[in-house]
């Protein structure tokens, strides 16, 4: 029942409710935020949310994000090198374009299709339901300034 798109708050509660989460103000201005700005720090949610509700803490921001994850709403990356990213899960199987010199990040499909798109040469008795890729290279605007 994820939404591709930018959702209304009506779709979101539904959502939060759908999982068992009360809905609240702060968990709809998350998701809110995460569906205008993917691939957001906790900090870059707090900002976005406080423009939203107005004071909020780091805290309950954590909070928030570490729910609706836990209710796998979220998906988080973690780029090595970087703060976890959150954004809202799809489960549309995709993976993600980072630029070493801004830290953009970009959405790609799989090339395959379902998950997991790859499978390991070895489980080692692991079911496997999903493989992670993250590219790494150098947006155009990055490459035009070096």
């Amino acid at each position: 029942m994820m939404m591709k798109n930018a959702a209304s708050t009506e779709e979101f509660a539904e959502l939060l409710r759908t999982v068992g989460l009360r809905v609240t103000q702060p968990r709809l201005a998350v998701l809110a935020e995460l569906a205008t700005h993917p691939h957001s720090t906790p900090e870059m949610v707090r900002r976005g949310v406080s423009k939203r509700l107005g004071s909020v803490s780091t805290q309950a921001i954590y909070d928030v994000l570490h729910a609706l994850t836990k209710k796998e709403l979220l998906h988080v990356i973690s780029p090595t090198g970087s703060l976890h990213r959150y954004e809202i899960a799809h489960n549309d199987n995709h993976h993600h374009l980072v630029c070493r010199s801004c830290g953009a990040i970009l959405d790609i499909p799989c090339a395959v299709g379902n998950a997991p798109c790859l499978e390991p040469s070895e489980t080692h008795g692991y079911q496997v339901d999903e493989a992670e890729v993250i590219f790494w290279g150098h947006c155009p605007d990055c490459q035009e300034q070096s």
